[in-house]
């Protein structure tokens, strides 16, 4: 069994991720025995051959011109350009399970030629500019978690493709404590900035499950929301300003809280997935850390009930700090407490985490008015054991993917946004496409969802799948994503609330935004990044 989670979050440490195993090496996790009896009862049986080691992965030839990379050692020193094996399978795609089944596999297609570590924005505008005369596309890179091909572009057309990581870009450059702001460069990890905030007294309160291994530019890059988003909002709202550097030049924006100068430029570049530009630094709003932090534990009846719920809670109050609601299936399979995946869970019907975070008397008053609504809701109080086994839970989740894979197991998850009143169709139609694109042939597969964000007019819904590997695990997924993302429009919801568009997404973003849309943006990056190098056809696709 893995170590407990600090109290704080902010005492977790920086991870390096292995190449193509989840976090923190000193935490991995072995298959529990109730999740490998879930898996002998799905008649889940492990592959004939393990994981390439990625020392042993073959890698493309370097196709860096020789005098881009003279060029790129001149500025950078020689230490900070690397072409070496570790460092180009170590930024090599991304996180999700596409990603890591073609690595494990041996599959180093779209590995970078190079990998570039400037140490200021001065030298990342550089970079730029000397990668834009010379063709060569940029991929930025910070804690690599992407889960929608985000850092897997197109090469075609481009003499060849550097990463640019900005992990020495990692200083907590300025903080306000008057106006409660906070300066982060983009290479600060998650955890380092929640410790440097901690040490003032202050949070950032933005969890995602990829807390571990995220990082400040990475958030802000693809909009990220985090598990407090009821209470702090999404990373899109913590950002007062930030810092961007094009081919082009510097973009500097935010010079007030809000302003009516023109639309909000800022929210043009969050969530433009390093297409238009890389951010350097973000300059984003901090709470004071929270006195009292207390998680619990809610059963509804069903699903439905439990949704009323947490609308109740989103649209008039008390809204607590975190809210969430999972269905009758992720319930039943216990992800509340990843020790016991495949542990039927006592409690039965569906299971709500209520959070509250702050001084001591504001989350008492909270507390006390959420659980009138609760209760008058139909929801019967189990107490603080599940909530602080979720709290918990929630970060040790993404290391049983591993083990899972090599049991023979397949897990992926995907995720989308709507408005309340269409909640229900939406979670039928996905599910349905799930079912039936992966369940072909009597294939045992599992499709369990949880509301993970609540808003006033709507709720994000959160799929996680369980299936059999086989022999061909991306030959069976990839059209069954098509399928769920396929109902997900046709249900008239977003592609995507949090995980962002990457490659995965695009041609369905394209067709929930629609041409103009598309084309405006195409204008913006043409402005920007003339020669097309950042990220290409992540978010909208390549011009040709």
């Amino acid at each position: 069994m893995s170590p407990r989670l600090p109290a704080s979050e902010s005492a977790l440490p920086v991870v390096q991720m292995h190449p193509y195993r989840w976090g923190d090496p000193a935490r991995a996790s072995e298959l529990p025995a109730s999740a490998q009896a879930m898996l002998d009862g799905l008649g889940i049986t492990p592959p004939a051959q393990g994981p390439v080691d990625p020392a042993d992965v073959t890698l493309p030839e370097v196709a860096l011109p020789a005098p881009v990379r003279a060029a790129l050692e001149a500025l950078l020193g020689a230490q900070h350009v690397r072409t070496d094996q570790e460092a180009r399978v170590g930024h090599t795609r991304g996180c999700s399970t596409p990603d890591i089944l073609r690595l494990r596999a041996g599959d180093a297609a779209d590995a970078p030629d190079a990998v570039v570590y400037p140490a200021t924005h001065d030298e990342v505008v550089a970079v730029l500019r000397l990668c834009s005369e010379h063709r060569v596309a940029v991929v930025p890179y910070a804690g690599g978690t992407s889960v929608t091909g985000g850092l897997a572009p197109v090469r075609a057309g481009f003499a060849s493709v550097v990463t640019l990581d900005v992990r020495r870009l990692d200083a907590m450059t300025a903080i306000d404590e008057v106006s409660r702001t906070a300066t982060l460069q983009a290479g600060v990890r998650a955890t380092a900035a929640e410790a440097l905030l901690a040490e003032r007294g202050y949070t950032l309160g933005h969890f995602p499950q990829s807390y571990e291994g995220a990082s400040i530019g990475g958030y802000a890059a693809t909009r990220s929301s985090g598990q407090s988003s009821a209470g702090f909002g999404r990373f899109d709202e913590m950002v007062v300003g930030l810092t961007l550097a094009t081919p082009t030049g510097t973009i500097e924006l935010g010079v007030a809280p809000m302003s009516a100068s023109g639309p909000d430029l800022r929210q043009l570049v969050v969530g433009s997935e390093g297409t238009l530009g890389i951010i350097t630094s973000v300059t984003v709003r901090v709470r004071r850390a929270p006195e009292v932090r207390v998680f619990e534990g809610w059963r509804f009846p069903d699903f439905a009930a439990g949704a009323a719920a947490l609308r109740r809670l989103a649209q008039d109050g008390p809204r607590p700090t975190v809210l969430r609601l999972s269905d009758e299936v992720e319930t039943a399979v216990n992800v509340a407490d990843p020790t016991e995946v495949g542990a039927a869970s006592p409690a039965g019907g569906c299971l709500a985490i209520c959070g509250y975070e702050g001084a001591a008397a504001d989350v008492e008053a909270r507390r006390a008015g959420a659980t009138a609504v609760l209760l008058d809701a139909g929801g019967e109080p189990l107490g603080e054991e599940p909530g602080e086994a979720w709290r918990e839970g929630r970060y040790r989740g993404p290391y049983l993917r591993d083990p899972l894979l090599d049991a023979g197991g397949f897990v992926e998850t995907l995720e989308t946004v709507t408005f309340w009143s269409n909640v229900p169709a939406l979670k039928r139609a996905v599910t349905e496409a799930l079912m039936t694109t992966l369940g072909v042939d009597g294939r045992p597969v599992v499709v369990m969802c949880h509301v993970s964000h609540v808003y006033e007019t709507g709720a994000s819904l959160y799929f996680t799948v369980l299936s059999v590997a086989g022999d061909d695990p991306l030959g069976t997924w990839l059209p069954a994503k098509a399928a769920a993302c396929d109902a997900i429009r046709a249900s008239g919801a977003a592609i995507t609330h949090h995980h962002a568009v990457g490659t995965d997404h695009r041609p369905w973003f394209e067709a929930e935004v629609g041409p103009l849309a598309v084309a405006s943006l195409r204008a913006v990056k043409r402005t920007l990044d003339p020669a097309g190098i950042l990220n290409p056809g992540v978010l909208i696709s390549a011009e040709g």
